[in-house]
């Protein structure tokens, strides 16, 4: 196992679209290999905040030498057009060797440390959950601050973002941080816009893929071209407002790959973490996208040797269902299944 450094810079991202077939790779990698990956945050460079970081934060009472070298770079020199574009930064991509369409590209969470202590929640152009109602006052786009804080009741770090603007008064939250965007490239030739989340994962923003985590992406293209971006220091499920609190991590990724020969449950996305199975459902219907998490939560329990109606009398048991973002174009819907329930199935998880 060999750990490989992947900063992002003008050379080692794309803005706003994704990897596909024929893209050149900023990284290569075994299968088993260890990738720490220093993402970068686009709140905060987007051409609607000024694309000028150093002002944009500097302005919102953030000292000048904590504004992130490589997120001013990106903002001054790689190419992004808003129109056409997505905003995320997205660092990759990194060819996996050996990888094929039909593998399995296992995608493990080994450690996620934060790297500033502020970033931005933002709600625009009549977008997120509520379009139409949000920003009010005819604003284009409003960016509320939140930082990194001490809790002063509990003494635990916490994030923190004030009630009104100018207000002294916070209101504090747990810190949950992660990825929200982490995929493989797909056949092309088109580059996919970075917002939508799809068969290719992306921009799942599914909150609980955290540290200790890991998302199974099934493989499009060869060597895979893993790719990742938008980090959270946390999300509430549903991301309503358009961005939750984004901000940059440096995340220590291990990349391992199933060989189709040893996939079990094809066709489907899902995640898992220490404690629990997480199913995956895409579709632009929120509804649909229900159905689908359900059906992948019965595929991966009748691997694991139940009935496919005892499975689902489970799921409406004792399965978690929860909406992982309505705002992404293509909605998300995540299942929580206690892998402590499942204990009397002797089988291994599912690949």
């Amino acid at each position: 196992m060999t750990v490989h450094l992947l900063p992002s810079t003008p050379g080692t991202v794309r803005w706003g679209d994704l990897p596909c077939a024929g893209d050149p790779s900023v990284l290569t990698v075994d299968p088993g290999d260890v990738v720490v990956v220093d993402t970068v945050s686009h709140e905060g460079i987007l051409e609607d905040q000024g694309r000028d970081p150093l002002a944009f934060f500097t302005a919102r009472g953030v000292p000048a030498d904590a504004v992130l070298a490589d997120a001013m770079e990106i903002a001054r020199s790689v190419e992004h057009d808003p129109l056409r574009q997505g905003p995320h930064v997205v660092t990759g991509p990194v060819h996996v060797r050996g990888a094929r369409p039909g593998d399995v590209l296992s995608v493990t969470v080994e450690e996620l440390v934060l790297s500033a202590d502020f970033g931005v929640v933002s709600n625009r152009h009549g977008r997120g959950a509520l379009p139409g109602e949000f920003p009010r006052d005819g604003q284009d786009v409003v960016s509320v601050l939140a930082r990194v804080e001490t809790d002063p009741r509990t003494g635990a770090r916490c994030g923190a973002l004030p009630v009104a603007e100018g207000s002294a008064a916070r209101v504090r939250f747990p810190l949950r941080p992660f990825l929200g965007l982490v995929g493989v490239g797909t056949p092309g030739p088109e580059h996919l816009h970075s917002v939508p989340p799809g068969m290719h994962g992306g921009n799942l923003d599914v909150s609980v893929l955290g540290v200790g985590s890991t998302l199974h992406l099934p493989v499009q293209v060869e060597g895979a071209l893993f790719h990742t971006g938008d980090p959270h220091y946390a999300q509430g499920d549903g991301e309503v407002a358009l961005t939750a609190f984004e901000a940059p991590l440096r995340a220590r990724l291990r990349l391992d790959l199933v060989p189709e020969a040893a996939v079990r449950v094809r066709d489907v996305l899902w995640g898992e973490t220490p404690e629990f199975l997480v199913p995956i459902g895409l579709d632009v219907d929120l509804d649909e996208a229900a159905r689908r998490a359900v059906r992948t939560a019965v595929a991966l329990l009748v691997d694991l040797g139940m009935d496919p109606a005892h499975a689902l009398a489970y799921l409406s048991a004792a399965g978690d269902f929860a909406v992982s973002q309505v705002v992404d174009r293509v909605s998300g819907v995540h299942g929580l299944l206690r892998k402590a329930d499942l204990a009397d199935l002797t089988e291994r998880p599912p690949a």
